[in-house]
């Protein structure tokens, strides 16, 4: 297998792991929390641990990749997220299970950005976009097989193996890692700031944690308020810090980029909304429509088919009409299918509801490849760390946020309609509600240049014309080599 398909699969194994791991142990938590002696209400506030850890290390993971270099970070982040594992297993009560689920949020936090540095580094510009899909496409079965294969080995085994499960995957992420990847490092590290990594980690952690546990019941709304407004306050102490900086943790001066700054604001919006449905879907066919975790899984399983599906379509589908025609339009696609969630009742056909997920799913992976590809198209070598930082931290706090919103909009529908318990009418507000957030994406993907992500796309570059609407048009032919790619971006 070449360099092009086998660094993307090595990188996605960190991913399908960490994303499988944070799934399924949602199906097993009654059975966990009864096993080591207290209760899944407090056992989901340990879990949320993990979200604050995350949170907290993500922003030092662009300069400790640096210093110490990519591949070598990328193994240890694995070797970290193993041992977290581990302790999990072995957990004997609430407080050890915090302390391994706080470790493996440290391995997490380095596995993700590091690993996207590390694809940025080996895979030329115009290769990106096929890269993504490969790394894309794992990523995203992680999250969908969680549930029903959670649901299997705790019915059928036992809870333990789930996240000893991780570690066979783990072993040969590290050994491929070693193996195929090169030992790339930044020459001229810069100067850590550690001041600006304790403001940015306060921040982070309180508005993470704190949209993560809003609706859900765990703690008193006072408390969530405080832990947002502490977060919110730092993340602006930090935002002050930064501009007097030369080498901050988290580098706001990216969104001068058009590309950068369409990833991340509209990226946010998009993954708002679709952050949403994994807390939402099971939560409709469990409550709303009774069917077991397992069997729910396996409907929602439906996802992942059409994540494959567009695997092999994603780079032409881009190639075709563009990054900013193609990711305006599949933006509101993708919100349409999301929306039509909330016709679901439980006269529904299972296989229609299939059908309709599986055609949302495969929208929604082509987005997620576009969005974390044309972030990247005009950074610089020397600012791909801050970069692949900025991405991850944005993508953390919109799936908190997402979930918050969904979480809201089922609460404040159950006030309006005056019941106490779950069922299938509380939730097609909520399902309204998180598409519109999505759709709105699309206004931010429209202000990119015609031409976005050119170089990465393969698609010809056409020079805009004029306001005072001269109609001159000029093409010139997209890149195909790294020597082609950086005359062209000079030029």
């Amino acid at each position: 297998m070449d360099k092009q398909r086998l660094i993307p699969l090595i990188v996605a194994t960190a991913l399908f792991m960490e994303n499988m791991d944070s799934t399924v142990i949602a199906t097993s938590l009654p059975a966990i929390a009864a096993d080591i002696g207290t209760s899944p209400l407090t056992l989901k506030l340990a879990i949320t641990s993990y979200l604050l850890s995350l949170a907290v290390f993500i922003p030092a993971s662009g300069w400790t990749a640096d210093r110490f270099g990519a591949r070598m970070v990328f193994s240890i982040a694995i070797g970290v997220f193993m041992i977290g594992s581990i302790g999990c297993a072995l957990s004997q009560n609430v407080h050890h299970f915090v302390i391994a689920r706080i470790l493996q949020g440290m391995g997490g936090a380095m596995m993700t950005p590091v690993g996207r540095l590390v694809l940025l580094r080996s895979i030329d510009k115009s290769a990106l976009v096929n890269a993504m899909t490969w790394v894309t496409v794992p990523a995203l079965i992680g999250p969908v097989i969680g549930p029903p294969l959670g649901g299997f080995i705790t019915t059928y085994f036992s809870w333990h193996w789930i996240f000893l499960i991780n570690i066979p995957i783990g072993l040969l992420g590290i050994f491929m890692a070693m193996k195929y990847i090169d030992p790339i490092k930044s020459e001229d590290p810069e100067r850590f700031d550690l001041y600006g990594l304790v403001l940015a980690g306060i921040g982070l952690a309180g508005i993470a944690f704190g949209l993560s546990v809003a609706g859900l019941g765990l703690l008193p709304w006072p408390i969530v308020a405080g832990l947002v407004a502490i977060g919110t306050i730092s993340m602006t102490l930090y935002v002050m810090h930064a501009r007097r900086t030369g080498s901050p943790v988290l580098d706001f001066s990216l969104l001068r980029l058009s590309t950068m700054r369409a990833s991340i604001i509209g990226g946010f919006l998009f993954r708002l909304g679709i952050g949403a449905l994994p807390f939402l879907l099971p939560l409709l066919m469990q409550e709303g429509f009774g069917l077991t975790p397992f069997q729910s899984g396996l409907v929602t399983f439906a996802s992942a088919v059409g994540a494959m599906g567009m695997k092999t379509l994603a780079a032409r589908i881009i190639r075709a009409f563009g990054f900013r025609y193609m990711m305006t339009v599949n933006a509101v696609v993708s919100a349409v299918f999301l929306a039509a969630c909330a016709l679901f009742t439980v006269t529904t056909p299972l296989l229609l509801i299939f059908i309709i997920l599986v055609v949302g799913g495969f929208f929604r992976s082509l987005q997620f490849t576009a969005i974390n590809t044309v972030a990247y198209a005009e950074v610089e070598p020397a600012q791909m760390s801050r970069a692949t930082t900025l991405v991850s931290v944005n993508q953390q706090l919109a799936i908190s946020a997402g979930v918050a919103v969904g979480a809201f909009s089922v609460e404040s529908t159950m006030l309006y309609q005056h019941v106490t318990e779950l069922s299938a009418g509380v939730f097609p507000p909520a399902f309204i509600v998180v598409a519109i957030v999505s759709a709105v994406s699309a206004y931010f993907f429209w202000q990119m240049p015609d031409d976005a992500g050119h170089e990465i796309s393969g698609r010809k570059a056409v020079e805009i014309s004029s306001r005072k609407g001269a109609e001159k048009a000029a093409t010139k032919a997209a890149s195909e080599g790294t020597g082609d790619a950086r005359d062209q971006r000079l030029g």
